[in-house]
């Protein structure tokens, strides 16, 4: 290697910070580190195109000479190993790479073809999420934060946050809410998954859970040693006069503001019921609140945790009002709860990003949230109407339930044809669900309600740009 060679190593485009890890065996120290990085390349821990460390700080972080290393680089590069160029440094060298016996090249396979629209339940209109207020929060929120907010800080999470979800969750979900009662958790899964393991502990047998609902939060709460017989739905709602009947459960699961995914809203006297058991039995309401901000044609339905804060869970995230991908939830506890969740949240995970809750505060406190929302109720709004609009108009004959509030409707089928209309909008590109997808039942369960052939669709998800095509293609292949 030329003197050349070796200071452009050190110039403005070398990075004299790069850590290279070897391990130098063998009779002599040259040998030993060409053998190394030979072994390297060879292996593909070092990649083509990898820059080297310069020969001066290679030798000073293997206390070996500089020559030593030159040698080396020298050596490698002859072979082909490696390439030296004047203002580029040491480089792993571009090889093609013969294809091994042992590992044959893939027969080629059809995948399956990626939907053109997506109109299946569970997110939020991507495309509309609030970019510039966001960062505008994010800069304010970092710009005040002491430093001790970057710290491991408090399990329940960042008290500014705790603080603006209380003032929050009062004003407008009527929700009774302390900060010193609010876990904030990654979501909903997460926290759900934390109530599990609580009611575990506390050695409870059984959850019951809503007869339509996601199998992934079932599933959760079997993973935790808790059976989930279901309470069955229809057009009111749970039917929560059933759980006093209900043998060895501690706690039940519910959507009672917007049921999900059949978007009815739980009837008073059935949210008293839920209320009377809990306080009779001693067992615990998990309510989860996922789009309680979304209403349109009727006056807002207040969390159920307003009736009893000491038998009800409150679980609320920012999945539906901004998007899955802020890993923010929180839960509003009873406060005999307060310390085991924290406890259970020690044994995993601890606490969520403190630069998100800083800024999630922020956009609560300057009121960008309820800006946020009210815009996104609105654009929901006109999304379902034309949905209805266009239903009337090109299949009348379908009608659409749950559309109240949410970001997703029922359209209900003739009996038998949900599993071919649900094919059919594959074959079209269009991705939705089948109502028979979220439905649970159980073998001893008793009596259970005819199931109803319908799709969940999804009017919030698709952007502006593929809403058009999206509800065209919805409404050609309905039967």
């Amino acid at each position: 290697m030329t003197d050349s060679q070796t200071n452009s190593e050190a110039g403005p485009a070398a990075e004299p910070g790069t850590d290279l890890h070897l391990e130098l065996r063998g009779p002599g120290l040259r040998a030993g580190l060409t053998d190394a990085l030979r072994e390297a390349v060879r292996t593909g821990r070092l990649a083509p195109g990898t820059r080297l460390p310069p020969s001066r700080t290679l030798a000073a972080d293997l206390g070996v000479s500089r020559n030593t290393v030159t040698d080396a680089y020298g050596e490698l590069v002859a072979e082909g190993w490696l390439t030296a160029q004047q203002g580029s440094g040491t480089r792993v060298a571009a090889r093609p790479t013969p294809p091994s016996a042992a590992h044959p090249a893939p027969r080629a396979r059809t995948t399956p073809k990626r939907p053109l629209y997506v109109m299946q339940p569970g997110a939020p209109d991507l495309a509309r999420f609030p970019r510039a207020q966001w960062l505008t929060a994010a800069r304010r929120a970092m710009n005040a934060a002491p430093y001790d907010a970057f710290g491991y800080g408090d399990a329940l999470g960042q008290l500014g946050l705790r603080t603006a979800l209380a003032d929050y969750l009062a004003r407008a979900r009527g929700v009774h809410a302390e900060a010193d009662r609010i876990a904030v958790c990654s979501g909903f899964h997460h926290g759900l998954a934390l109530m599990g393991r609580v009611l575990r502990e506390r050695e409870v047998g059984a959850v019951a859970v809503e007869s339509y609902g996601l199998d992934l939060y079932r599933d959760l709460l079997t993973g935790a040693g808790l059976r989930t017989p279901p309470v069955q739905v229809d057009e009111h709602g749970a039917r929560t006069e059933d759980l006093a009947r209900m043998d060895g459960i501690g706690a039940v699961l519910m959507t009672p503001a917007h049921q999900y995914p059949t978007g009815v809203a739980l009837r008073p006297d059935r949210r008293t019921a839920a209320v009377e058991w809990a306080r009779s039995t001693g067992g615990f309401i998990l309510e989860d609140d996922y789009d309680g901000e979304f209403r349109y044609d009727r006056q807002p339905v207040g969390a159920l945790q307003g009736l009893d804060p000491d038998r009800v869970v409150y679980f609320g995230s920012a999945s539906k009002s901004l998007a899955p991908g802020i890993r923010l939830g929180w839960m509003v506890l009873p406060r005999e709860l307060v310390p085991e969740i924290v406890a259970a949240k020690g044994f995993g995970d601890y606490m969520s990003s403190a630069l998100e809750q800083l800024t999630l505060a922020e956009f609560l406190t300057s009121g960008a949230y309820d800006r946020h929302v009210r815009a996104m109720r609105l654009h929901y709004r006109r999304r379902r109407d034309q949905l209805v609009t266009a239903l009337a108009r090109r299949a009348p004959h379908v009608r659409v339930a749950g559309m109240a509030a949410g970001l997703q409707a029922v359209l209900e089928l003739p009996r038998g044809t949900e599993r071919s209309v649900v094919q059919e909008a594959a074959r079209q590109g269009l991705a939705v669900s089948g109502l028979s997808e979220f439905r649970h039942e159980a073998p001893d369960s008793g009596r259970q309600l005819p199931a109803q052939d319908a799709l969940v669709v999804n009017y919030a998800a698709p952007s502006d740009s593929a809403w058009t095509g999206a509800l065209d293609t919805l409404c050609t292949v309905m039967p």
